[in-house]
């Protein structure tokens, strides 16, 4: 039940065995096709298209870019947030102990 069951082989070639009592000779087996090689399309770029493939390149670095320095700044005004924080709590903790 629990047995992986792999299929066979591209390369298998099935054994025959005749069954005792029986004088069948065995069916020989067929060589599969060879496979076919896909032709591959080649794309022609006008001096338009690779004007525009270079603008879309283009667009999407400025967006990328513009999307990590977002985030960066980000990072960073919460770093200045938190310091302004501690640097808050810190100058309360240590006038209350003054007020002892």
């Amino acid at each position: 039940m629990f047995t992986p069951k792999y299929p066979a082989p591209d390369t298998y070639t099935p054994v025959h065995h005749t069954v005792p009592n029986q004088s069948a000779a065995p069916v020989p087996t067929t060589p599969a096709p060879a496979p076919v090689a896909l032709a591959r399309s080649t794309i022609q770029l006008t001096p338009g298209s690779a004007l525009a493939l270079a603008a879309g390149g283009g667009a999407v670095v400025l967006v990328v870019g513009a999307v990590l320095v977002s985030l960066l700044l980000a990072v960073a005004i919460a770093g200045v947030s938190v310091a302004v924080v501690a640097v808050v709590l810190r100058l309360l903790v240590t006038d209350m102990q003054k007020g002892r």
